[in-house]
């Protein structure tokens, strides 16, 4: 008789995955409130839902830090590092559930929430995931969801959207499984610890990693690989736009980061990863030059993000345990000003998303007050100027580049920090400034009053990371 197949997973390795599986759950509530409720009860129950289960997702990860473990054989690794970007993740999900009260259509809104959750979930998995396998599953995971999301709003344009970003991410996710299975061949393994022990010189393996890092520059909307990004962004609802600025980017940052860090940690292996550190100063230039001509506030901060991810980059930049932790607090302070200045967009739009064009802004310091002076503290936040986490951050990163011998990109990032003055200052010039005989505006009523919650807490999280900025120590990723 066959002995039974024994699985060696213990409760450990269930607990170390525990805020995935709290957040994978949620959304199997949230259907089955939409099936089960009144109408009227259905999109705030499916809402409330949908935060409760996002929130008790992130207590149950900071309930595992400091307790490193290596679960599921080595196929994720719990730790500090694991635990910063799922707050990340659960903090971005948030508040782009607070912009969400009107996913889609009626019918399509428990759905849509659904779908974000799931997608939340893969970009934590990417965050602890340790072998090529894990980081595959976490990935599609997060991108099958968002190609839904994108289509969900009812104009010809989230069509397009969704279509362009199913293409380009499949296109790009080729690239990164080629590279995979390049590195397979090079070491004999799809652990990520396997690699550090790998023939550098073998072509087999520079080129295993270059398409990896390609597939990955493509997630992180790094320039030339960021093409895609501005017509996503436009074209998606704008709570998917939200959610995808912040989580997506932490997904991938996470996987880039544990791969620079841990598979090619060796001083002999750094050249390998000189082109990424190219394609950092690029996004910086291209990223804050391209947002110069636009006019939609969702395309401007698209081009915002390629080249706020390319400061994030640069400060890992010679792989210093001193530049990855001023990365992980430079994208923890982004996912707040960025946040905040997608749900002032959203208390400015109502079914159309008038707010995300510029227009919008004009005389808005004379209608709406708080609102325009909150708008504009993001801004001077996404532009570096103090005190905001956003000048703390900049000047965090300049110092590790510096540091670890790459003065030249902390140039690029200066360079690209006085262009991004000009970037932002134009919108609050539209807000303040005053136009003579030009047609008084009436306040728009937004779909919904909580992403003023979402304004408030980002606006103070950003003025308190500014002030007293928090890096913790224990960020460094681990693999088996």
């Amino acid at each position: 008789m066959t002995p039974p197949l024994v699985i060696p997973w213990g409760s450990a390795d269930w607990t170390a995955i525990a805020p995935i599986i709290v957040i994978a759950l949620a959304p199997l509530l949230v259907l089955l409130a939409d099936l089960t409720l009144p109408r009227a009860a259905r999109r705030p129950a499916a809402l409330s839902l949908a935060l409760l289960g996002t929130a008790a997702a992130g207590l149950v990860a900071l309930a595992g830090w400091g307790k490193p473990y290596v679960a599921f054989g080595g196929g994720f690794v719990l730790g500090g590092f694991t635990i910063a970007f799922e707050e990340i993740v659960i903090v971005a999900t948030l508040f782009s559930l607070l912009m969400a009260y009107r996913l889609g259509r009626e019918d399509q809104t428990a759905g849509g929430l659904a779908l974000m959750l799931w997608s939340a979930a893969g970009a934590m998995l990417m965050a602890g995931a340790a072998n090529l396998m894990t980081i595959f599953l976490g990935l599609e995971l997060l991108s099958l969801g968002l190609y839904c999301l994108c289509g969900l709003a009812g104009r010809a344009g989230a069509r397009e959207a969704a279509l362009k970003y199913l293409i380009l991410s499949s296109t790009a996710s080729a690239f990164m499984l080629y590279g995979m299975a390049l590195l397979f061949g090079a070491t004999g393994s799809i652990q990520l610890s396997a690699l550090a022990g790998a023939n550098l010189s073998a072509p087999l393996f520079a080129v295993g990693v270059g398409m990896f890092l390609i597939g990955f520059a493509f997630k992180l909307s790094l320039a030339p690989f960021h093409v895609w990004t501005p017509d996503v962004y436009e074209g998606a609802p704008l709570p998917v736009t939200a959610f995808m600025s912040v989580a997506t980017k932490a997904g991938a940052l996470a996987v880039v980061a544990r791969f620079a860090y841990a598979a090619l940690s060796t001083p002999q292996s750094h050249v390998l990863l000189q082109p990424l550190w190219i394609l950092a100063a690029l996004s910086m230039l291209v990223g804050n030059l391209a947002a110069l001509a636009q006019t939609d506030m969702k395309r401007l901060l698209a081009y915002s993000g390629v080249a706020q991810l390319g400061y994030i980059v640069a400060g890992m930049a010679g792989t210093t345990a001193f530049g990855l932790r001023y990365a992980i607090f430079y994208l923890a302070a982004y996912t707040f000003m960025n946040l905040g200045a997608f749900a002032v967009v959203a208390l400015l739009s109502h079914d159309r998303e008038e707010g995300s064009r510029l227009s919008a802004f004009e005389g808005l310091g004379y209608r709406q007050p708080v609102l325009a002076g909150a708008m504009t503290f993001f801004l001077l936040a996404l532009a570096g100027l103090p005190p905001t986490a956003g000048f703390t951050g900049k000047v965090l990163i300049l110092a590790a580049t510096v540091g670890a011998g790459y003065a030249w990109l902390a140039g690029v990032l200066i360079v690209g920090t006085a262009i991004s003055a000009y970037v932002y200052i134009k919108i609050v010039r539209a807000m303040y400034g005053r136009t003579t005989g030009a047609e008084i505006k009436r306040p728009v009523v937004p779909s919904s009053p909580l992403p003023w919650i979402g304004v408030g807490l980002c606006a103070l999280a950003t003025l308190v990371l500014g002030l007293y900025p928090i890096a913790p120590s224990d960020v460094l990723p681990l693999v088996k």
